[in-house]
């Protein structure tokens, strides 16, 4: 007998995906606690000087970015705001009107990025400073449902105050990388001298060495390691925002329908830099390893392959008509 996994509704998929994204942010703690302990133990003997340090460092530069980075990747992208004169424009306020009134949330700002590849994006630090951004590619190719769609996974970033988490994991992004650096030049400066006995505490037996072995491996894949739990964080925030558009719109199917049209594209992004790929719904740029499967493809892409997105859709599509058919 196969192994069989029931298939989740919208709901059943919003609290998974939840779940597991506390559980890596709860691994992104352990990882750095892990090589700040470390750090303390065999370098400062148990002085948490380093650990303060990078932890400070990386809250610093968190909080800049969750000030100030919003506004900042607007602007990267020469974007503008919607004309209520014009009748793309106008169809497009309409659907936003829509689905903030289906999410409860205020009005996001509503800009227009003048490129012809089909894509969108949301920033913004919490929902009353929201932003929503869609090219004017994906204006000319989406009819009015599939832009629905869109603008419901979008708004979900926003509610589900992704943008904020983000710029969490950034921060503890940084933290690692800073602390695995100051580790490895410790070691090489200082490390001869701390290793010779410097503590008089005879080596520290079994659990020492253990600890010493961890966190030598640690500050050597620090930077690897903490990249891809960041991008752990970021697949599965797109796939609670793809379920959290179906709740919105009670249609999977648009949401389906717009992912084909734009990750078919071959259009690439002149105004979207690359530094921005991981907001838009799709990777602008297409890389092949965003749409390959398997463990090692999904350690290094920053979203779910288009395919995966699709059956998940579609499956919560399934138990959602079921649902109904039994009321």
């Amino acid at each position: 007998m196969g192994f069989y996994r029931r298939k989740r509704n919208l709901y059943e998929q919003q609290v998974h995906n939840k779940r597991m994204t506390m559980v890596v942010m709860a691994g992104f703690i352990l990882f750095l606690g892990l090589l700040g302990f470390g750090f303390d133990m065999i370098m400062l003997e148990f002085f948490p000087l380093g650990t303060l340090f990078a932890l400070a460092l990386g809250a610093g530069t968190a909080m800049w970015s969750y000030n100030s980075g919003a506004a900042s990747v607007i602007r990267s992208t020469g974007a503008y705001s919607a004309d209520p004169d014009n009748p793309a424009h106008r169809q497009l306020i309409n659907v936003v009107d829509e689905m903030t009134i289906a999410s409860g949330i205020p009005r996001p700002k509503i800009y227009i990025v003048p490129d012809k590849a089909p894509n969108a994006f949301a920033t913004g630090k919490n929902p009353d400073d929201g932003y929503v951004a869609v090219t004017e590619g994906l204006l000319e190719t989406l009819n009015r449902e599939e832009l629905q769609a869109v603008i419901a996974h979008e708004i979900a970033h926003i509610r589900n105050y992704d943008i904020r988490l983000m710029t969490i994991v950034a921060a503890l992004v940084g933290a690692i990388v800073l602390l695995a650096m100051m580790a490895r030049r410790a070691m090489w400066f200082g490390g001869g001298r701390r290793s010779s006995g410097g503590s008089g505490r005879g080596g520290g037996g079994p659990i020492m060495i253990v600890v010493l072995v961890l966190w030598l491996i640690g500050i050597i894949l620090a930077p690897i390691i903490a990249n891809m739990m960041a991008m752990m964080v970021s697949r599965k925030r797109e796939y609670l925002a793809d379920a959290t558009a179906a709740e919105l719109t009670r249609n999977p199917q648009g949401l389906v329908s717009a992912l084909h049209k734009i990750s078919g594209s071959f259009v690439k992004p002149k105004a979207i830099h690359r530094d921005a790929a991981h907001l838009c719904i799709s990777d602008p740029f297409h890389l092949k390893r965003e749409q390959r499967t398997g463990f090692m493809a999904d350690l290094f892409s920053t979203h779910p392959p288009v395919n995966k997105r699709v059956e998940a859709l579609r499956n919560m599509a399934y138990q959602y008509e079921q649902q109904k058919t039994r009321v």
